[in-house]
């Protein structure tokens, strides 16, 4: 199938993080024709119940291209101009999906083996498919993470610490709010607190940031509060054990409970003949495989500005220039078996 309808077949298909049996479905049958045409292996991996990673795998895979199945809501079909196609998950991450199969027959059809494409489930929510592959690792020694990067390898990605603030307070008329303790006070106290924290920075990935991402709390506005919770995600540049103090302390200060939900660390990678080079802010699945697949590299077509968005779309030249960078790396890592820098 060629990669524009291909991708647009993955995007028909909704597969929001949780849901993704539908596509994994298809792939396993279109994977599954590729695997017997040049003799390679399908499986599917269970990740969690109902949820499975998909491996196809050819020779003794030295290389594993890999991306994530499953998007963020809310869904919408696809459609296509002259120039992208558009769609939940055209960028992220369904038409790099669709460019490493075409890499793969590619790489297969000039008689290239030893390589693998591994599709994992929960990359937007909990990393869960990373998780349970990086538990069950094949031997690879590189893995080409894709992600939208402008078709630019990431030499570094931040990484992310994700907690719930949660106050209880006590409820009372607001007329008379000695009688009560409002839980959103309290939480805006803690929050400001931890505004007030001063991040740090690096040379290569840049400023550390925070969001403040859900606020909600309260029952009515002629009642105290008895509840309230926060969801808040930092991205980091390093080791964040200081934070993690500082937040411990803000939260305590104003009886707040700190609940951390998500960490995975900031990462750097090798830069690779002469690809043009860019550093990321949002995190990916890489320091969940945490080097059981191999070492790590970073790229793919689409640009992350649109990810996420209801503009969410895929450029068709990145597309179509991505299969070949894709089977570039794939036949330099397998010839050279280290990255050149």
């Amino acid at each position: 199938m060629h990669p524009f309808a291909l991708t647009r077949a993955l995007i028909d298909i909704d597969s929001t993080t949780g849901q993704e049996k539908p596509v994994v479905d298809f792939l396993f049958a279109h994977l599954s024709s590729l695997a017997a045409e040049h003799k390679g292996r399908v499986e599917r991996m269970s990740a969690a119940p109902g949820r499975d990673n998909l491996l196809l795998s050819f020779g003794n895979p030295v290389v594993t291209l890999s991306t994530h199945m499953d998007t963020v809501p809310p869904y919408f079909s696809s459609s296509e101009d002259a120039t992208n196609i558009y769609g939940r998950g055209a960028c992220d991450a369904k038409g790099i999906i669709a460019a490493m199969c075409a890499a793969a027959e590619t790489l297969l059809v000039s008689g290239t083996q030893d390589f693998a494409l591994l599709f994992v489930v929960g990359e937007e929510r909990d990393s869960a498919g990373a998780t349970a592959a990086a538990a069950s690792p094949r031997g690879s020694r590189f893995l080409i993470n894709g992600e939208p990067t402008e078709n630019r390898l990431a030499l570094g990605s931040k990484g992310v610490l994700r907690y719930e603030l949660v106050a209880n307070g006590k409820l009372a008329h607001s007329a008379y709010p000695e009688l009560g303790h409002s839980a959103i006070h309290s939480l805006l106290d803690a929050l400001a607190e931890i505004r007030a924290i001063r991040l740090p920075s690096d040379p290569v990935l840049g400023e550390s940031t925070l969001n403040v991402g859900t606020l909600r709390g309260g029952r009515a506005p002629n009642v105290i509060a008895d509840e309230a919770k926060a969801e808040l995600m930092f991205r980091l540049v390093e080791a964040p054990d200081a934070l993690r103090d500082a937040i411990s302390c803000a939260a305590a200060a104003h009886k707040v409970e700190a609940r951390e939900v998500l960490f995975a660390s900031p990462v750097r990678m090798r830069a690779l003949d002469g690809l043009p080079t860019t550093v990321v802010a949002f995190g990916t699945d890489i320091p969940t495989f945490n080097g059981a697949w191999g070492q790590p590299f970073l790229i793919g077509p689409g640009s992350i500005h649109v990810a996420h968005t209801a503009e969410e779309h895929i450029d068709k030249k990145q597309l179509t220039d991505a299969v070949q960078i894709y089977a570039h790396m794939v036949r330099q890592l397998l010839t050279t078996g280290v990255p050149v820098t």
